[in-house]
């Protein structure tokens, strides 16, 4: 068996007198599709954040591409430098910046020349079909159309990881039916291993190679 591309091992994580993780561990695959499950405040959110290295964990390991990135109580590589996307479920674009600048800023905060960030961009945006929005603002979007350049955001970079926090809550079924089928066909295309959060179910079975319920942590 290949070795995972993401290895969470016996991770607990604590926030004062909350235990959000208990010994938590989670193998995924490169190229898979994991949808984790549960109800709010079982740790999902957490479990994402560690990943990414917004948070490290009180025990435990987490490892990416056979290299170890976090250990009990320390942060063993920056959040910028492990090759991640993150989705998050408020979104967090910047409003003072265009659909562009968003998109932009991930490259041009890692030093990417000019020319190529602008081809990045534009192949992000148009792989999300917003390319026709570039130039407005988050406020003058519609509610999917900040959905679709927050994912082209999250994959401008091309990561190997993207990771998602529940990032379609917000929208009515029937977008979010569309989104759903977007999102299935970017991920088909770039074959990036995604962990994504939810608690719908039907993300899962439209998604998901794996479905992962979580509870209490």
């Amino acid at each position: 068996m290949s070795e995972p591309h993401v290895s969470v091992r016996h991770v607990t994580k604590e926030f004062g007198a909350h235990r959000a993780l208990t010994d938590m561990s989670l193998d995924v695959t490169a190229g898979e599709v994991v949808v984790i499950v549960g109800r709010s405040g079982c740790g999902k959110t957490t479990l994402l954040r560690l990943i990414a290295g917004l948070e490290v964990p009180d025990a435990g390991e987490v490892w990416l591409a056979g290299r170890q990135v976090a250990a009990a109580g320390r942060s063993l590589l920056v959040p910028h430098e492990r090759n991640i996307g993150f989705v998050f479920q408020d979104l967090a674009l910047w409003p003072h910046l265009t659909v562009r600048q968003n998109v932009e800023f991930v490259l041009e905060s890692g030093g990417m020349p000019k020319p190529e960030r602008t081809s990045r961009v534009q192949e992000a945006l148009a792989t999300v079909r917003v390319e026709e929005l570039a130039a407005r603002y988050p406020h003058e979007l519609s509610g999917g159309e900040q959905q679709r350049v927050a994912l082209a955001r999250a994959i401008v970079a091309r990561p190997a990881v993207l990771l998602m926090d529940e990032p379609l809550s917000s929208l009515d079924p029937d977008l979010r039916t569309t989104l759903r089928t977007e999102l299935l066909r970017v991920q088909r295309a770039s074959h990036v291993t995604m962990v994504y959060v939810t608690h719908d179910r039907e993300d899962a079975t439209v998604l998901a190679h794996r479905v992962i319920e979580m509870r209490g942590g």
